[in-house]
């Protein structure tokens, strides 16, 4: 049983078929190689697109990285400014329709600020579910791994196998929980005092 971690000109297009969509609105992802960025990446949407800017020395894997890594931070940023408790709800609603047919009915979702060793909490007697606010401007699929989780703890209370086959519904459990135990991780860590400029 899994431990629970809750508690540019000269730029060549590349064909989008092989990366997949991310975000909200993005059904694309098309990076553009430039010969004039030496060391530097960006991303914004276009549209229905996400076009990823890189070196055109670049190799295939360091572009594979660097495009999870930019479609990760614009989730990220469009996370944390679109999800108000309202848009929570919502998001929890959709998720309980997606993954439980609609059976997990959260009578409350919110942010709390008071929870600094969980990412998430449920009571299932009240139907009340709440987020640590250490997750806005996290990926979007992180938040969501987080809200099935307390979802599923309104149909099954404990960690037993029946609450992690419902977990098994939701694709990106294990790459979610990779990301919240990195954090953990890197929480852990000593912080180094600032290199001095001579």
């Amino acid at each position: 049983m899994p431990a629970d971690p809750l508690q540019s000109a000269g730029s060549l297009p590349r064909s989008p078929s092989s990366l997949p969509p991310r975000g909200p609105a993005t059904s694309a992802v098309e990076v553009r190689r430039s010969a004039r960025r030496s060391r530097t990446v960006s991303a914004y949407r276009e549209g229905d697109r996400t076009i990823v800017l890189i070196p055109a020395r670049m190799s295939e894997a360091e572009e594979q990285r660097w495009v999870t890594v930019m479609l990760d931070k614009l989730a990220a940023q469009e996370s944390k400014r679109m999800l108000g408790d309202a848009e929570l709800t919502e998001r929890a609603e959709r998720l309980s329709e997606q993954y439980f047919d609609g059976r997990a009915r959260p009578a409350s979702v919110r942010w709390v600020t008071n929870q600094n060793t969980r990412w998430g909490s449920c009571t299932p007697a009240e139907g009340s579910i709440r987020l640590s606010h250490r997750l806005q401007g996290m990926p979007e699929y992180v938040v969501d791994y987080v809200l099935v989780h307390e979802l599923a703890h309104l149909l099954v209370p404990g960690h037993g196998p029946d609450f992690w086959r419902l977990l098994d519904a939701y694709p990106r459990t294990e790459r979610a929980r990779g990301y919240l135990e990195g954090v953990v991780a890197a929480d852990r860590l000593p912080h180094l005092p600032a290199a001095r400029e001579e």
